[in-house]
């Protein structure tokens, strides 16, 4: 069976393959490839179960306390773990073998999906339980999200990084539009618990895919060896590069301040709606919709560049501001679909332009910051997000994480002009107006 460019060629630097020119426009060219196709088909798997527990987590906590500032710390306590231990999980992962890692990672959680799943059928779940199996899945995160950043470009090689990692993308965007639909039934039918089983039975499908890989097809990055500073190599090699340092520094923002859809989505589903966790699944698949269509779009996009993230972030908070002071159920749950497309090609841009730009021995750190950055956030913003939307309302706080996104994309969009010594040009072209970013008198490459 072909496998694809590159993929049945002896192990080599991902840096040294090229991308095909003729396969350019092609979608899904990435899953020519037999390594990464495994892949993808047993993320489709567990990125299903991931969402559908997602969803009964959430609607669990808000049961058994009532609380959206219960709900913001337990997403705080599944992300903190990244925040706090992030760093030295990408040390870990630019030293060690990626499959082996990852094949640790999920059967972790696994493990945890189904002591969850235990405790909830067996009628003994208590909110603290809840809280221990957030820390626990973000423990095994911290590695397991720079391996798979990482191991991405081991199965492809740099040619069709972007096209891959766009895909990701729309395979965790497509279980997402299955994941709340099927937690909603199981919610109201049987209970959170049934969820829960089969979040931790669908690691087996991602268990199953590192086991069949072929080890020869894959592009083999050269590891960091064991040694001292490490860490402080990684954060020099990011703040010298501005490249890399202010697409993180944007996502970190709307990370923490606003991709909090946990906390606001169940507060405007019980408390502005009344309409329970049916409208919070709802609320979700629309957004997985949007997001899928971003995700397919940034596939189709031959490169990631840094104008379409600024403009992007603006959108996405723009439009979560519009959406807060939505007055009808349907038009705020239609405004999911372009927030969730918005919200994925920032995510896809900035994750595709930070990867292509790093050396692949450094990979997994600058991953690891990039990701402690974006989803480690999150246990900053979500507790003080909850607070406010208890003690304001959801529309207040929904509202102020569209103003910090808009404000955190203009600022970075700004110094990245000016470190690229372009201007802002007004004008019209074919008969509608253009805003753009146009060189003074020569354009700083690395911005570019």
């Amino acid at each position: 069976m072909s496998s694809g460019p590159g993929a049945d060629s002896a192990p080599a630097p991902a840096t040294h393959d090229t991308p095909p020119v003729p396969e350019r426009s092609s979608m899904f060219r990435s899953l020519r490839v037999r390594n990464y196709r495994l892949f993808f088909l047993g993320q489709v798997v567990s990125n299903t179960g991931t969402w559908m527990q997602r969803i009964a987590q959430d609607w669990l906590v808000l049961s058994l306390t009532g609380s959206s500032a219960a709900v913001g710390i337990t997403t705080a306590l599944q992300f903190l773990p990244m925040l706090l231990f992030g760093l030295y999980g990408g040390v870990l992962v630019d030293r060690l073998p990626k499959r082996p890692v990852l094949l640790a990672t999920q059967s972790a959680m696994g493990l945890t999906g189904l002591a969850l799943a235990f405790l909830t059928l067996s009628g003994h779940v208590q909110v603290w339980h809840v809280y221990v199996a957030a820390v626990a899945m973000g423990l095994a995160t911290v590695v397991d999200n720079p391996a798979r950043q990482s191991f991405v470009s081991e199965m492809v090689g740099s040619g069709q990084l972007q096209n891959a990692v766009s895909l990701n993308s729309a395979n965790f965007q497509s279980a997402r539009l299955v994941g709340p639909a099927v937690a909603g039934l199981l919610i109201t039918g049987v209970g959170t618990g049934w969820a829960f089983l089969l979040n931790g039975l669908s690691f087996v499908a991602p268990l199953a895919a590192l086991l069949m890989m072929r080890s020869r097809e894959l592009f083999q990055n050269q590891r960091a060896p064991r040694g001292k500073g490490q860490l402080r190599e990684g954060l020099r090699y990011v703040a010298g590069r501005p490249d890399l340092i202010w697409p993180i520094v944007l996502v970190g923002f709307i990370g923490t301040f606003g991709f909090n859809f946990p906390v606001w989505l169940t507060a405007y589903a019980d408390d502005v709606f009344h309409s329970g966790a049916g409208a919070y699944s709802l609320f979700n698949t629309l957004m997985a919709l949007g997001s899928l269509a971003g995700a397919l779009l940034a596939a189709r996009r031959g490169t990631a560049r840094l104008r379409v993230l600024i403009a992007a972030a603006v959108a996405f908070g723009v439009l979560e501001m519009v959406a807060a002071l939505a007055p009808s159920f349907w038009l705020f749950a239609l405004l999911m679909v372009p927030i969730g497309m918005f919200g994925m090609t920032v995510n896809v841009t900035a994750n595709t332009s930070v990867q292509m730009a790093t050396d692949p021995a450094m990979r997994g750190r600058v991953m690891a910051l990039f990701m402690m950055v974006f989803v480690g956030g999150t246990p900053l913003g979500a507790p003080l997000v909850g607070w406010v939307t208890d003690a304001y309302g959801p529309r207040i706080g929904f509202a102020v994480g569209g103003l910090v996104s808009v404000a955190a994309a203009l600022t970075v969009g700004l110094v990245l002009a000016r470190l690229g010594n372009l201007r802002l040009a007004v004008g019209w072209r074919d008969g509608h107006p253009q805003v753009r970013f146009v060189p003074r008198e020569r354009r700083l490459a690395t911005v570019a």
